[in-house]
């Protein structure tokens, strides 16, 4: 069974895609160096950098929460049979483990009350649909699927193949929840918005009992970007903007205690922040 943490009352899990070798630091983020990369190997080495290729290891996954109220599914990956002419990997695959490993944690898509998407790349919401009978139709037939309002809209006015294959058909079948910055469930899951990375960029907090996290989404990409908080990744939306809302973002989460919840570190992904001069030290969750 995929292990569990909780926060107050809510269980979580990650539901894992794919972890592997990615990039290499100097590909992801323009301002990396190899002296800076160099001065970090001895703890990068091997859980966070692959020692062979020199790639940083990227978990892609889901975070499957669990209130008393609701099933919810924070990001969908990347799914089976989409378009990617930019990453061969993510091109049309038949991998379909994620969701045998979602059944493993005894969810079937049935069962999912909401999807929240913190925004439309593909390793984030490609299994918000699948192909039947050669047509785009939401994985998750139940779920309200929840999108920033921002997001949604630039989406619309710039549309790829993720926007038609994994956006179009769940709002075509009346399921899109489009909401506006600050959108709150419940007082146990709720919207922030963290823009940068994408114009419509949020974050999914949680809190239940006196205790607080948030699913950071593509603020982050790296534990490295915790010591380098201002290194931005090669397809930021706006550059300024993500640097921004990261320090932001590690900052609070240093003052509050917070749990980070991360999309791509490697396992088990979840951890603390602590300040580290103008920069961060992040330390995993035990046993998560």
């Amino acid at each position: 069974m995929t292990p569990s943490f909780a926060v107050g009352d809510i269980q979580v899990q990650r539901i894992v895609e794919v972890a592997q070798p990615f990039m290499s630091p100097g590909s992801m983020f323009p301002e990396a160096t190899d002296d800076d990369v160099a001065a970090h190997r001895h703890w990068l080495e091997p859980h966070a950098l692959c020692p062979d290729s020199g790639k940083l290891i990227m978990t892609i996954q889901s975070y499957l929460v669990r209130t008393a109220r609701h099933v919810i599914l924070i990001d969908t990956c990347v799914g089976c049979g989409k378009d990617n002419a930019w990453f061969a990997p993510w091109h049309r695959r038949t991998d379909a483990g994620w969701l045998a490993r979602l059944a493993a944690a005894g969810v079937a898509p049935g069962d999912v009350d909401y999807v929240f998407c913190t925004h439309l790349h593909l390793d984030h919401c490609g299994w918000n649909t699948r192909l039947l009978d050669g047509r785009w139709v939401p994985t998750f037939p139940n779920a309200r699927y929840v999108m920033a309002r921002a997001e949604v809209a630039h989406g619309e006015a710039n549309p790829n193949t993720v926007w038609t294959e994994s956006v179009a058909p769940v709002i075509a079948a009346g399921q899109a929840l489009v909401v506006d910055d600050g959108y709150a469930l419940d007082d146990q899951v709720w919207l922030e918005p963290t823009p940068g990375h994408t114009a419509g960029h949020v974050g999914v907090c949680l809190a239940s009992n006196g205790q607080r996290a948030i699913m950071t989404g593509d603020m982050i990409h790296s534990p490295l970007q915790c010591h380098f908080p201002d290194w931005t990744f090669r397809h930021d939306f706006d550059p300024r903007q993500a640097q921004a809302t990261r320090r932001a973002v590690l900052e609070d989460a240093c003052e509050s205690g917070r749990l980070v919840m991360t999309a791509h570190f490697p396992a088990p992904s979840a951890g603390h922040v602590a300040a580290r001069g103008d920069t961060f030290d992040f330390t995993y969750l035990a046993n998560a």
